[in-house]
């Protein structure tokens, strides 16, 4: 069979490669000048392995998932960490027993941390918003302080606006466990994201088509039997029920002429500045060099699609292109844009593999 694969980035590799290995040809096409999607990385002008698109940090429970993409790349082990500027200073973030104790000047132990949780929380039930998740856990200062501001920067909304599964991506902790993520794998491709998506296109049932709208290519009669979409699913259908609201972001590189600019990957500014976090790649790549890129992230409300806005009315929206995904044979949606869902890249690549097994059943 014939597969076109709109979208070069996890999505649309993992199921071209799926596809590619069970023997089927397939075309993959995207509209931007590389594959890897987000996830892209590239040496800047000063040599340093960038993110494109701001930081993709790899992390995940799944030992199949993780076994699965150590197929097209070796992993540099790294544990990300992240620190909150308040009123000029730094804390650890998440919060953790380190945060309460620098932040407040006290030295609690782990059970005092819970109980000094459990005393400033604001219990709400039921825990419906991101601000019910956040105030229901640390109460009100260390939300205005870490979360308030940040949040309404991050997706223009307050956080009394968004449903609770954005905050509660995000834990408390008693103990002083500075990592961002706890997963059991947190890794980084050794050689960088591009690589490894490199090593996933490359088999020779695939073809890639770069700078490429698909819909050019269907007007100009390109045959094929399955379509796997993985951009913006209101895209697809010509915004029938109206534009699916999307949050981008615009980003700000620089190189500087120093070896180290910040103590770990990634820094947040809740709330000064109209930038949310500044990265340094180094940290996550572990490159050695007597210069250092960053990138600030600036949140816009136009440009590309990054993140689905999790509203309840914006669901409802979804579930109305929803039904006419239900209605189409031969063309599969998966990814973060093609499923309006808030997935981590381990997400994405579950579902591509996922998408794929049924496809692969029914045909």
């Amino acid at each position: 069979m014939k597969f076109l694969v709109v979208g070069a980035g996890f999505a649309g590799a993992v199921s071209a490669r799926e596809l590619a290995e069970a023997g089927h040809q397939v075309l993959v096409v995207d509209r931007r000048d590389h594959i890897g999607g987000n996830a892209y990385d590239v040496k800047d002008s000063h040599d340093i392995l960038i993110h494109q698109y701001g930081p993709h940090i790899f992390h995940t429970n799944s030992e199949r998932i993780f076994n699965y993409l150590s197929q097209f790349t070796q992993w540099r082990p790294y544990e990300h960490r992240v620190r909150g500027i308040v009123n000029g200073k730094e804390y650890p973030f998440p919060i953790n027993r380190d945060t309460l104790n620098q932040l407040y000047d006290l030295d609690l132990t782990e059970q005092q941390a819970a109980e000094y949780f459990e005393k400033v929380r604001e219990p709400r039930d039921p825990v419906q918003t991101s601000e019910d998740v956040v105030l229901n856990s640390v109460g009100r200062d260390l939300y205005e302080k870490f979360f308030l501001n940040y949040t309404k920067k991050q997706w223009g909304l307050d956080p009394s606006q968004l449903k609770a599964g954005v905050a509660a991506r995000i834990p408390t902790r008693t103990n002083t466990d500075d990592r961002y993520f706890t997963d059991t794998y947190q890794a980084m491709p050794l050689q960088g994201y591009t690589v490894m998506f490199e090593n996933m296109l490359n088999h020779p049932n695939i073809t890639v088509k770069l700078s490429t709208d698909y819909k050019d290519l269907i007007a100009q009669g390109i045959e094929y039997d399955h379509l796997i979409y993985t951009g913006p699913i209101d895209t697809f259908y010509d915004y029938q029920f109206g534009h699916l609201p999307y949050r981008s972001l615009r980003f700000e590189h620089e190189n500087l002429n120093i070896e180290q600019y910040q103590s770990v990957g990634t820094v947040n500014y809740p709330n000064d500045h109209d930038f949310t976090r500044i990265t340094e790649f180094k940290h996550l790549t572990g490159q050695q060099a007597s210069s250092t890129s960053i990138v600030r992230e600036y949140p816009i409300a136009e440009g590309d699609p990054y993140y689905p806005i999790p509203r309840t009315e914006n669901e409802q929206l979804f579930k109305q292109y929803q039904t006419l995904v239900n209605a189409e044979e031969n063309v599969t949606f998966v990814g973060r844009l093609a499923e309006y869902r808030y997935y981590n890249m381990d997400q994405v690549v579950g579902a591509a593999l996922n998408a794929v097994s049924k496809i692969l059943e029914q045909k």
